[in-house]
């Protein structure tokens, strides 16, 4: 990941030496809890066997459907807020973790009462949901990371994330050499992201922040570009969370585990995506605010490339691999799981196609029409599912992903007029040559 990136710093796109330094930090830091990460779930998967990690995972996915509702679509919106208005940044910031902090506990109770009535007689399943979604306490505070992307000051938030993430890989590993419960694996999360909110706030303080407060105009203002994507954030996640729960209930929790080894080696260079779409949000947002039109699209088509192609490599090299990896990292137990792979890691590229759109969306002031978008990819995702993991179980589940992520990113963009430029940037970006402008 450090040569693709030193090889991008030598692009026209990359010649801006804060979004080079602010990449930089996250990719190399990402890169290594890569490795531990991958460590970590080879360990974790063999230890706990494809039903408990299957457990683990569903467990994920339930806490994962409250989590747009826990950030009250604030994480979308929280790096052109503090853009545009720098001078209220206390305020933005404190503010958002306030609403957020009282919407988990109504979300940690929803999760409770969920997994009580569909999981009835299964209480190892209702403890370990019941931890882990402790996490969406956590992750309330977590919002103060969109500052340090606002403020291209990314290597403060890849710093703390390393060390919290080895704290919580030592901790894994510590649980599964003393051979301990599933359950003890169900608050990791937590521990990771309570870590990071700590340690970022403290850093913010010390660096001069303003101080956080509540402001109900600021958070009224808020909200109202922030409602739009709640509803829009919970279809995206029906689509992509509903496919372990079904299999869980369709199937069985060794299926869910099959599945997830699939998905999350389709995932592993995830967080290369990741760092260059957060590090050219914020350049973006700044183009727009500067009413640099033509500036402000080039920097949209050289993202599109750039992830596209990279993401396309990606799939071809794990389609051709799929077996090695699934047996390198898994074991022989999840053979299962590779033909899962070789569908479920084409689905990427659409997906981060779909963050890039998102993105301009919100620059357009377009976000009215995320709810319809994903509303309509969530409804074909269930319909799917239903019936494909009826007739081809996981494979089926990984099929009907791919399908929705193409509607729902390239087809329903084409439909829908108001959206339709978006996709002419997408086409024009895969022309190499737009990263040399």
């Amino acid at each position: 990941m450090i040569v693709i990136f030193a090889v991008m710093r030598k692009l026209s796109f990359f010649t801006e030496n804060k979004i080079a330094k602010n990449a930089s930090w996250i990719i190399v830091s990402r890169s290594i809890q890569a490795v531990l990460g991958l460590i970590t779930s080879m360990l974790v998967a063999r230890f706990l066997g494809p039903s408990n990690f299957g457990i683990i995972n569903y467990a994920e996915s339930v806490v994962a459907f409250v989590v747009p509702i826990m950030n009250l679509g604030l994480s979308n919106i929280l790096v052109q807020e503090l853009t545009n208005h720098p001078e209220e940044e206390g305020k933005i910031i404190g503010t958002s973790i306030l609403m957020s902090v009282f919407s988990s506990f109504f979300c940690i109770g929803s999760v409770i009462t969920y997994s009580l009535i569909a999981d009835a007689g299964e209480p190892i399943t209702n403890l370990v949901v019941g931890l882990f979604s402790l996490m969406l306490l956590a992750q309330a505070f977590e919002l103060i990371q969109y500052w340090y992307q606002a403020k291209l000051l990314s290597k403060y938030m890849a710093l703390v994330s390393f060390f919290a993430y080895l704290i919580v890989s030592i901790y894994k590993f510590v649980i599964v050499l003393i051979n301990a419960s599933v359950s003890l694996f169900a608050i990791s999360n937590s521990i990771d992201y309570l870590l990071i909110a700590i340690a970022l706030l403290i850093i913010y303080s010390k660096m001069g922040g303003q101080r956080l407060s509540f402001s109900k105009i600021v958070g009224k203002r808020m909200i109202g570009k922030s409602k739009h994507f709640i509803l829009s954030s919970l279809m995206i996640t029906i689509f992509a969370q509903t496919d372990k729960i079904m299999i869980k209930l369709m199937i069985n929790e060794e299926a869910v585990g099959y599945y997830s080894a699939a998905v999350r080696c389709a995932a592993l260079t995830g967080f290369l995506f990741t760092a260059i779409i957060d590090s050219f949000r914020p350049v973006i947002y700044q183009r727009k605010k500067d009413n640099q039109e033509q500036a402000y699209e080039i920097k949209i088509k050289q993202l599109y490339c750039v992830v596209v192609y990279l993401a396309l490599a990606q799939s071809v090299a794990m389609t051709l691999l799929s077996r090695f990896i699934i047996q390198v990292l898994y074991g022989s137990d999840y053979t299962s799981s590779v033909l899962a792979l070789r569908i479920i890691v084409w689905y990427t590229t659409f997906s981060y196609i779909g963050g890039i759109r998102d993105i301009w969306i919100l620059g357009e002031e377009k976000q009215k029409y995320l709810f319809l978008i994903n509303s309509c990819g969530a409804l074909m995702n269930v319909i799917l599912n239903l019936f494909f993991i009826r007739a081809w179980g996981i494979y089926g589940a990984a099929l009907a992903s791919l399908l929705t992520q193409i509607f729902t990113n390239i087809v329903m963009t084409a439909i829908l007029g108001p959206l339709r430029h978006n996709n002419t940037i997408l086409l024009r970006s895969l022309n190499p040559k737009v990263l040399f402008m």
